[in-house]
């Protein structure tokens, strides 16, 4: 029944992409996601009538997240594609979904439906997504809203601020020192990929053999997925539980993996997730969180005495600055820089609270 669901949501989608796309070349016209599901309704009573086996409001969802995808578009993201057959499947429902003694959950069409809870929640239900991975793993996600304020966030000092500089050879550094390594989840696991990789490759397609020689392989990247996430978690959650204010810099990853040398390395840092997994905790813990601009020199500045040495390269990990011949470890230099750069961009700060600025003189600032 889920498979008949995924289907049908996946075919309203891609029917309404294509009559979006058709009625814009043609007389550039744009119908609405309402406009959409009286074309759905009439469908269901003449040409498909098989899609009446589906939630009403489960087609109506897919056809709200394609006006979203477009509107979306045209803000400057991506054009909406085509939703695949293989690959994740989903579909949403608004209302109509209930509880039913934490081990049970009551889902329009398939009635109630045995899970794993995997946390307790109190509040009003407002949004169900259910999903099915790759590896035919069934989830339920469930937006709720509990009735709390977001709390306040916390006051702005020196003391209870780190900076933080993303890296390759180590994940991410402090400005107070501390190293997070990095583990190479996809590189340790490359032998394996080569071995099941190679494997379905010999395998004719679509066979059986094929099928489940795909499966192993997709355990696979299953396995490093959730080995870089529980890492990325755990990372953030140290940062939020040990500091009010968190700088970090705003790189452009999309432009960096064109670089043929690193891009795979790059790409198994997770840095984008990372970035996002911390603007969110900041939000739920009222913490603070500051991006620096991308182009700001946080490598080649002296953290002592704000010089930029002009002649600094990639290969070298630790200089001496040749004004105040201060020696520096070139990450955690730059994680102190991307620290006072942060502060110094604050609209506000604690009053009589010292910042140190990327001059590197001492400066002292009031509440605007």
């Amino acid at each position: 029944m889920m498979s008949h669901i995924f289907g049908q949501v996946r075919f309203v989608y891609n029917l309404g992409l294509e009559t979006k796309i058709s009625a814009y070349i043609g007389n550039k016209k744009n119908y609405t996601c309402i406009d959409l599901a009286n074309q759905v309704k009439e469908l269901k009573d003449t040409d498909a009538p098989w899609l009446k086996e589906s939630p009403s409001q489960a087609l109506q969802m897919s056809l709200r997240n394609l006006d979203n995808a477009y509107t979306n578009f045209f803000r400057g993201g991506g054009f909406p594609k085509f939703k695949r057959k293989f690959g994740k499947q989903s579909f949403q429902l608004p209302q109509g979904v209930y509880l039913e003694n934490n081990n049970q959950i009551f889902i329009p069409k398939l009635k109630l439906v045995g899970i794993d809870l995997h946390r307790e929640f109190k509040g009003l239900i407002k949004t169900v997504t259910v999903s099915k991975s790759i590896t035919n793993k069934y989830y339920v996600s469930i937006l709720v809203d509990t009735g709390e304020l977001k709390p306040d966030k916390k006051p702005i000092m020196d003391q209870t601020t780190v900076g933080l500089d993303l890296g390759i050879k180590d994940f991410c550094i402090t400005s107070d020192g501390m190293k997070f390594k990095n583990h190479d989840f996809f590189k340790s696991a490359m032998n394996e990929l080569r071995i099941q990789q190679r494997s379905l490759a010999r395998k004719k397609k679509d066979s059986n053999h094929y099928k489940k020689q795909k499966m192993v392989v997709a355990l696979l990247y299953e396995h490093i997925r959730n080995q870089r996430q529980d890492y990325l978690h755990k990372i953030s959650k140290y940062l939020i539980d040990n500091y009010d204010t968190i700088c970090v810099e705003d790189l452009a990853v999309s432009n960096m993996v064109k670089n043929h040398k690193l891009a795979r390395a790059i790409s198994d840092m997770g840095w984008s997730e990372f970035k996002s997994m911390i603007e969110y905790k900041c939000d739920w813990y009222g913490k603070n969180l500051s991006i620096i601009g991308r182009f700001e020199p946080s490598s080649k500045t002296c953290s002592k005495c704000g010089s930029i040495n002009k002649d600094l390269t990639l290969n070298d990990r630790e200089w001496i600055c040749p004004k105040c011949n201060e020696k520096h470890d070139r990450d955690v230099n730059a994680a102190i820089n991307i620290k006072k750069i942060g502060l110094r961009n604050q609209p506000s700060v604690t009053q009589s609270e010292w910042i140190h600025c990327a001059c590197g003189v001492e400066t002292t600032t009031s509440l605007v």
